[in-house]
């Protein structure tokens, strides 16, 4: 009987946040800080609050989502985009150096920054340059980068 009152007490808290965090939404850049890059969906938050009981965090990571619906994330697509990485720390990321040596000028919409101590990161932007999104590239792979730009990001310069 306490196990299904407890159940029931954690559903309705869980129920509230899910509406509050779909109220409240965060900007990229707050939600960067968080820790929250990428392209999160809703349902990760609701796993995230499967795994995690700090009531905070899932609060955090619900206003930080994109509403999950089918095939939502693969028609958002962006105006351009920054690869933004540290120069020192290129040596580390051969595949990124790859791609900005060889492979860059395809994107014209796509443009390199160099930022001290900053880990390798596409900055996706909308139609007047504002960021919208961020997505960490450190461990991807040179194919996988021309994938996601040429899916995300749109031709024009």
């Amino acid at each position: 009987m306490r196990g299904m009152i407890l159940c029931a007490i954690l559903t309705v808290i869980f129920a509230s946040s899910l509406s509050w965090g779909e109220q409240q939404q965060m900007g990229a850049a707050e939600c960067e800080k968080l820790g929250f890059t990428g392209l999160a969906l809703c349902s990760d938050c609701k796993t995230l609050s499967e795994y995690v009981k700090d009531q905070e965090l899932v609060s955090e990571c619900l206003q930080c989502c994109v509403e999950d619906s089918d095939d939502s994330l693969s028609k958002v697509t962006y105006a351009g985009a920054i690869l933004e990485v540290c120069m020192r720390k290129l040596v580390f990321y051969p595949e990124i150096v790859g791609f900005i040596e060889d492979d860059k000028d395809k994107f014209p919409s796509v443009r390199v920054q160099y930022a001290f101590n900053s880990p390798p990161k596409l900055i996706l932007l909308d139609d007047d340059g504002e960021q919208k999104e961020t997505v960490r590239i450190d461990n991807w792979k040179r194919e996988h980068i021309l994938q996601f730009l040429h899916r995300k990001v749109t031709a024009s310069a």
